[in-house]
């Protein structure tokens, strides 16, 4: 069974539902769960209830999605491994009750990051509106939708207004039109996909101690060896004020000799290092190497070794 952080009418509904032609998970969406929290979603991978589940890990707008980052990094949690990535377009609709008009609309309920992704439109086109912040965008869809509720309006996506039966009388307000939001379909520790050649790696590296250069000795370990970042965001450890550890996605397979020797690299001066898994990038953007980066280079190098100890 596949499950996502729900409920449904998400835009992590929506990216699960991308997996319908998935030669591996496509006949497995349409009974797909909708679990309460994203912890809730990864503890269902964890008990062996779910096989996989979807949750949201990176917006252009907002940030790193915090409760991923965290429950995926803990290294004292049973292991879970990221199995693919998908992107999907922000759009929001301003969403109401039949018969309800643009002017009528004085409160409004939303998702804190719908909420932050609207805020230019909101002032401008609603200046008067109360905005609540609450549980998802679904859930403020399903709110709007009880004719008993006080509030006149929901942000929500397209998705939301139409399994709710409610009226758009605004449709994609967000203030950012090039908005994506990053989800991830994670699974119990096992063998990564393939390459395809244009792949990402995530793991998250935490200092075995604070002291001047550490983060430059993390990031040392990648760059002599030509792996690009996609992201790094620093993450309390949650043990003393003033601890973090790196959350970070590369260029590259874990199977590509520049990846796997960046990996040993950082297992030997970490404290730990938390690999959640190599797999196809969404755009299938393939890296650009330096010299000296890619596996020939490296078989190249190693065949000199082995004559010189000859």
């Amino acid at each position: 069974m596949l499950g996502y952080f729900g409920p449904a009418g998400t835009f992590t509904h929506q990216a699960i539902l991308g997996l319908r032609g998935d030669p591996r998970w496509g006949a497995l969406v349409d009974d797909s769960r909708p679990y309460a929290s994203v912890a809730a979603a990864l503890e269902a991978v964890r008990s062996g209830a779910a096989e996989a589940v979807m949750v949201p890990i990176e917006n252009s707008v907002e940030g790193g999605v915090t409760a991923t980052l965290d429950n995926l990094g803990d290294p004292e949690a049973a292991p879970l491994q990221i199995l693919a990535e998908t992107v999907v377009k922000v759009t929001f609709d301003l969403a109401v009750r039949p018969g309800t008009q643009l002017g009528d609309v004085k409160t409004i309920i939303t998702h804190p990051h719908a909420a932050a992704q609207t805020r230019a439109w909101l002032e401008t086109t609603l200046p008067g509106a109360t905005v609540t912040e609450r549980g998802s965008t679904a859930g403020a869809a399903e709110a709007v939708a009880d004719p008993s509720s006080p509030f006149d309006a929901a942000i929500c996506a397209p998705a939301a207004t139409n399994l709710y039966g409610l009226t758009p009388v605004a449709h994609d307000i967000a203030d950012n039109d090039d908005a994506v939001t990053r989800f991830v379909l994670v699974g119990r520790r096992g063998p990564c996909p393939a390459p395809t050649g244009h792949d990402k790696t995530t793991f998250v590296a935490y200092m075995r101690a604070n002291h001047s250069g550490a983060l430059l000795e993390i990031l040392q370990q990648l760059a002599v060896r030509g792996v690009n970042l996609c992201r790094i965001e620093s993450r309390p450890t949650k043990t003393t004020l003033g601890s973090y550890c790196f959350s970070i996605d590369a260029e590259g397979h874990v199977d590509d000799a520049r990846m796997s020797e960046s990996l040993m690299g950082l297992k030997r001066i970490c404290q730990d290092v938390v690999f959640l898994g190599s797999y196809p990038r969404a755009d299938e953007v393939a890296p650009h190497l330096p010299p000296g980066a890619d596996d020939a280079a490296y078989r190249a190098a190693a065949d000199w070794l082995k004559s010189l100890r000859k």
